[in-house]
């Protein structure tokens, strides 16, 4: 992706994965103009401040808003040449205790968006999605597969604009803020982990492994692509041996809105989705390219009637050696058993 004298703004721009994909841009593409860190959060813009310094990133801005202020962000998108929207209410309990909330920020706020986005001129946008929205039982992963509807949809109204809508779902993000392996680590102190279920198994991606993924749907999106990486699974248990094996580990049992099992890819989607290779995408019902151009350009391989894809019946697993190294690798560098 050439960025030369292009500017990038990232709503919700102070979370872990705003973070990841701010550093990696700034150390990789110095030739970008403008990178934008767009959120509600003044003492995270603060600290972020202190962590990439204007002295050394004469690139980076700081805009404090938020994407429920469609007026902010068409304020914000001046200028702006890509957009990737990270902003979002992410935790399952607290969008079931506060639905209203959780609806304005994930359904509202992704309208906001794309209504900015045509407001300017904007070329490119990547949605972030969850694996959750992949047929939601919860009001967070509702509001998110809504969210991704209005980006996909978007590439139908465009018109002449170049501008190019796509998403990229993953599962958990390993030591993101509120995830939990820093919860684990945290609670090892009292002797005791709480596993909500002993069967409970969840998809495992790194924070490069988003940045990455992320960066792909920008250079390669043709427009409506849903992307989906290829990452293992690990079980809950598994991760509580890795971190404590010498604590007490008792079953409190599932939050409200909770899978055992997490999906990115249905069988009802399966009759739109393609193997990149790297990564699956599920294509929209209706795009304006023609599907043998695009098959052909990625060798594209559809997957067989009913495919699908959820954490618990998957090829690849963590164990807990592999949890080990790789918390100690991206969660935390002083990580000892």
């Amino acid at each position: 992706m050439d960025f030369t004298g292009k500017s990038l703004l990232i709503t919700g721009g102070t979370g872990s994965l705003g973070k990841a994909l701010t550093n990696y841009i700034l150390t990789n593409h110095s030739e970008i103009r403008r990178v934008i860190i767009f959120s509600r959060d003044e003492q995270k813009q603060f600290q972020m401040a202190q962590e990439f310094p204007f002295e050394k990133y004469p690139q980076i801005r700081f805009f404090i808003g938020d994407v429920r202020d469609k007026n902010r962000l068409i304020r914000a998108f001046q200028g702006v040449d890509y957009v990737i929207h990270a902003a979002a209410m992410k935790h399952v309990h607290l969008a079931e205790y506060n639905p209203e909330e959780c609806i304005k920020t994930n359904i509202g706020g992704a309208q906001n968006v794309v209504d900015a986005c045509f407001a300017t001129s904007v070329e490119r946008v990547v949605a972030l999605s969850t694996d959750k929205a992949c047929a939601p039982i919860n009001l967070y992963g509702a509001t998110k597969l809504t969210s991704d509807k209005l980006f996909i949809a978007a590439n139908n109204i465009k018109g002449d604009s170049p501008i190019r809508f796509s998403v990229v779902r993953y599962g958990n993000v390993m030591g993101s803020n509120g995830s939990v392996i820093p919860f684990f680590i945290n609670k090892k102190k009292e002797g005791s982990l709480p596993i909500t279920d002993p069967d409970m198994t969840r998809f495992n991606i790194s924070l490069q492994g988003g940045v990455d993924m992320v960066m792909h749907a920008m250079k390669y999106a043709w427009g409506g692509e849903l992307y989906v990486p290829k990452i293992p699974s690990y079980r809950i248990m598994d991760v509580a041996e890795a971190i404590a094996p010498e604590c007490e580990k008792p079953v409190i049992g599932i939050r409200p809105g909770e899978k055992i099992h997490e999906e990115m890819i249905t069988p009802s989607d399966s009759f739109y989705t393609y193997d990149l290779g790297k990564y699956y995408t599920i294509l929209p019902s209706t795009h304006k390219w023609k599907l043998e151009d695009f098959v052909k350009e990625f060798s594209a391989k559809p997957v067989p009637p009913n495919f699908s894809y959820n954490s618990g019946e998957n090829d690849e697993w963590e164990t807990v050696e592999s949890l080990r190294i790789l918390i100690k690798e991206h969660v935390d560098t002083n990580f000892t058993v």
